[in-house]
């Protein structure tokens, strides 16, 4: 499906290519489908489809202490907010040992439940936070020692 975005007389139109299908193009103009009879040559339906990976960036953090998140390491370190939200659920205490990968909170964040992971394996020696709590993204969550 390809879109394009066209301006005529100061109107703006977000049209989308469905499908084509010999001289019949099914488009979605603003929302709206329609069947469009297409004079001359139909255009070649492309056999092989075109994946495209977005381009990687890199963090914008100059200084790894004011990192948004922490590096997966072994040994002491903070679990930080990944994005800003409110906590719904401690699934540690302080004392606790945990392992690489294993479940410590969960964060909504845009009405959605996201799972913070250990991304260490240690000891939980402070937790910063409590349930309710509001967080902004890169706040510490919790230490790991």
């Amino acid at each position: 499906m390809k879109s394009y975005k066209f301006k005529i007389h100061g109107n703006e139109y977000v049209v989308e290519i469905n499908n084509i299908e010999d001289n019949t193009a099914n488009v979605t103009v603003n929302g709206t489908a329609y069947d469009v009879e297409i004079e001359g040559k139909a255009p070649k339906a492309t056999k092989t489809p075109k994946l495209v990976q977005s381009v990687a960036v890199p963090s914008t953090d100059a200084h790894p202490a004011v990192a948004k998140t922490s590096s997966p390491a072994a040994g002491a370190g903070a679990v930080k907010s990944p994005l800003p939200g409110v906590i719904l659920d401690l699934q540690v205490k302080v004392g606790d040992t945990v392992t690489v990968g294993q479940r410590l909170l969960v964060l909504e964040a845009m009405k959605m439940e996201n799972n913070i992971d250990s991304d260490k394996a240690g000891v939980v020696r402070e937790i910063k936070v409590n349930k309710g709590d509001s967080v902004l993204e890169g706040d510490v969550l919790l230490i790991i020692g």
